[in-house]
Parts: C-alpha cells; sequence; structure tokens
C-alpha cells in the first residue's frame, strides 16, 4: 500500500497583509495616526501623573521636614554625648527603647580632577603602579580591515538589517 504525502499546513498570516502599493501607504498612513495618538496618550498620561505626584508631594513636605529637623537634633545632642553613648569610643551604636542611632564609616573613595594631569604626575614621578594600562579589542579597527582578522578565532564579524517604516510627519511652523 502506498503511503500518503505528507501535507504541511501552514497558518494564515494574523496581521493585515497590504497587497497593492496604495494598501501599502494606507497602512503607513495608520501607523503614523496610531504613533501620534499614543504620543498624544502617553502626554496625558504624564500630564495627571504629573499632578498626583504634586499632590503626594505636598503632602509628604512636612513629614519630611519635620524627620530632618528631629533627625539634626538627635544628632546634635548624640554628638555631644558621644563618649558616653560609646562607652568612651568602645561601640558604634546606641540604643534606646523606641531605637537606635550608630556611627558609621563609609569606605574610603577616591576623587580625580583633570585626570591627563594626574596621570602625568604620577609617571613623572615613577608612580607609575597606580596607573592602569587597560588592553582591549580595537573593534573599530577590525571594522575598518575585516580580511586582516578573517581566520582568527573567536573573531566573527556580523551584520543584521531591519526592516522601518517611517510615516512623513511635517513640524508646525511658530507664528513668527
Amino acid at each position: 500500500m502506498a503511503k500518503k504525502p505528507t501535507r504541511h499546513k501552514t497558518a494564515a498570516a494574523p496581521v493585515p497583509v497590504p497587497q497593492t502599493r496604495d494598501q501599502v501607504s494606507n497602512h503607513i498612513r495608520e501607523i503614523g495616526e496610531r504613533n501620534r495618538e499614543l504620543m498624544r496618550i502617553t502626554a496625558a498620561m504624564n500630564d495627571e501623573l504629573a499632578a498626583v505626584k504634586e499632590r503626594w508631594e505636598a503632602e509628604a513636605q512636612p513629614h519630611s521636614q519635620r524627620i530632618e529637623s528631629l533627625t539634626a537634633g538627635i544628632q546634635i545632642w548624640s554628638e555631644a554625648n558621644r563618649d558616653t553613648l560609646t562607652q568612651g569610643g568602645k561601640t558604634k551604636t546606641a540604643t534606646f527603647p523606641a531605637g537606635e542611632i550608630a556611627w558609621r564609616l563609609r569606605p574610603p573613595s577616591v576623587r580625580v580632577t583633570g585626570a591627563e594631569a594626574v596621570l602625568d604626575a604620577l609617571r613623572r614621578l615613577g608612580l607609575s603602579r597606580f596607573v592602569r594600562q587597560k588592553d582591549e579589542v580595537n573593534k573599530e579597527a577590525i571594522l575598518n580591515e575585516p580580511a586582516a582578522v578573517a581566520n582568527v578565532p573567536g573573531i566573527s564579524i556580523s551584520q543584521g538589517e531591519d526592516f522601518v517604516v517611517t510615516p512623513f510627519e511635517a513640524e508646525l511652523s511658530e507664528a513668527v
């Protein structure tokens, strides 16, 4: 008995597919209209969010100010009584019935202003151990000479293609 040929079914495209140039142009026009409507909706949402945020921030402001004021007062009192609170510097935390206060050292940080001048000074003073040398692949050079690295393992050059639809839009000129 002969075997039935295998049938392959393809589902219909779940998107509207234009059939003519005019239909493509109409789809592009509709994309432009819908993009502009999305921008209007987004702007309206942001206007509402700004009003809501402003209202809640105004309600929260007195609380934030009071917290800052209370914290500053506690810090002034604690600094005046630090030796007693830290048992002569043995601890960094003092406990109260309602909570605790603590002194914490931040990790040290280095800030460099005028990086080129600092690098030159470090090299002149023989302190090059504080200058980092960074080796990295120069991708721009590879793109300029792809044939030179064609056989280098680990390097591949790829290029993709995007499909872009850009509806025409005109800007309003300001009245002079």
